[in-house]
């Protein structure tokens, strides 16, 4: 290869075509007679949360395992997510009934995110393992707590964001694996800069997830049920916008695009960088000022570690001669281009990344951990609520990653646990 030629994903999908299609994975339920999964191995579930990617839960994810349950605030949602589910499901207004059974193996979380933390612990008391939706968690706190609940019970536990292991990456075109194992073997240097945003091919969706000022309360419609959906939430009046599908856009129950995408981009970056232990020590926004109840856009975010590596988030897509990962050495450009001589062939030669594992129906009975769980997790998670944080309270940040805690900083750690409605609160 030319030593000035630029390496592409079209590049790397020639040099693994060959043994990708020479190797096919097929379950043995898949294959029938012999091979067919006794009714006594197969594990049950039920989706707690069925509006929006609930349904998803209900009808594509998982589905290796049986589905007994069905649980929603909302009648008109529960109804739906019955009549997909099949003749064996049965549907429940309270996600404790749906705990109390005795014979579901795992529980679904794709609640939004300021149910995610106590629905999570309440199962794994309960004896159950959790598939839960991104972000994990809704603060930090309670991203500590999930761990500990898990550490206690002795549950698995999976995020339902996939990117670290397989799939295209988005802008990058490749899964991670490729760029992990160039950056883990040194080809670009160190430290490193990442840039997350829309020229590198990450739409953080700001607009779209924007929440509204001056909501005039309405009725409450007969088919929810809001006192439940608010939950540990401060109870404020009734809108629609508040709930379903825009929740996104209030603090109080998620934190924008930031909480919609941010654990999809931002848990590969950790993974990549190899932070699946460690967490920042300074985060800055350039933000307008947000409102206390409706999440606004931002700007950009600056995210560092103590080792000089940096992950930039562009909210308004202006680093357009950014490259996805920058290092010393060289580069990694938007559809996996590098500026590196003779990049391929030095990919080919480095060691892999180390395997994980990353079907769930075998972790949970083997009882290892899944390749995304509540402990690198809560890390990648906490980069998305140390943003928001940032965001709330437009200023620099220290942030000491031993302690979880902010440096001298009352305000900024007074959203790390914060108070819940009575009478829920958080319980290990």
């Amino acid at each position: 290869m030319n030593k000035n030629h630029k390496f592409t994903r079209r590049d790397f999908l020639k040099t693994s075509i060959a043994s990708l299609a020479a190797f096919t994975i097929v379950p043995r339920y898949v294959l029938g007679g012999e091979g067919v999964t006794p009714p006594s191995e197969i594990l049950t579930r039920a989706v707690i949360g069925t509006g929006g990617m609930g349904m998803g839960h209900v009808t594509s994810i998982n589905t290796a395992c049986k589905l007994l349950a069905v649980c929603d605030v909302d009648e008109k949602h529960l109804a739906i997510a019955v009549k997909a589910g099949g003749a064996d499901v049965k549907g429940y207004r309270d996600f404790r009934e749906v705990l109390a059974r005795k014979d579901i193996d795992i529980v679904h979380v794709p609640t939004p995110p300021h149910w995610h933390a106590l629905i999570s612990i309440a199962a794994a008391k309960a004896g159950k393992d959790i598939w839960c939706e991104k972000p994990m968690t809704r603060t930090i706190g309670e991203g500590e707590a999930v761990k500990a609940a898990i550490a206690k019970y002795n549950r698995i536990f999976r995020l339902n964001t996939w990117f670290r292991f397989e799939g295209g990456f988005y802008g990058m075109g490749v899964p991670v694996k490729p760029i992990k194992k160039a950056v883990q073997n040194g080809l670009l240097g160190w430290p490193l800069k990442v840039t997350v945003g829309g020229t590198t091919g990450f739409d953080w969706k700001l607009g779209m997830w924007a929440g509204r000022t001056g909501l005039v309360p309405q009725p409450v419609p007969p088919e929810l049920d809001y006192d439940l959906w608010l939950g540990p939430a401060p109870m404020k009046p009734y809108h629609p916008h508040r709930v379903h599908g825009s929740f996104r856009g209030y603090w109080d129950y998620d934190g924008g695009g930031l909480g919609d995408m941010g654990q999809h981009y931002l848990d590969p970056v950790q993974y990549i960088l190899g932070k699946d232990e460690e967490s920042p020590v300074s985060i800055e926004a350039d933000t307008v000022p947000q409102d206390p109840d409706a999440v606004l856009p931002w700007r950009r975010l600056t995210i560092k570690y103590a080792d000089g590596c940096e992950i930039l988030l562009d909210g308004e897509n202006k680093e357009t001669g950014a490259a996805f990962i920058a290092g010393p050495k060289g580069k990694l450009s938007r559809d996996f281009e590098s500026d590196i001589p003779d990049f391929a062939q030095k990919l080919r030669e480095l060691p892999d990344p180390t395997p994980q594992l990353t079907d769930f129906v075998k972790a949970v009975k083997t009882r290892q951990k899944f390749a995304l769980n509540e402990v690198n997790g809560h890390r990648s998670c906490t980069l998305i609520n140390l943003a928001k944080i940032a965001v709330q309270t437009g200023r620099p940040l220290r942030f000491d990653p031993l302690k979880q805690r902010f440096i001298d900083d009352d305000k900024a750690n007074a959203y790390i646990s914060q108070p819940m409605r009575a009478p829920w609160k958080i319980e290990v």
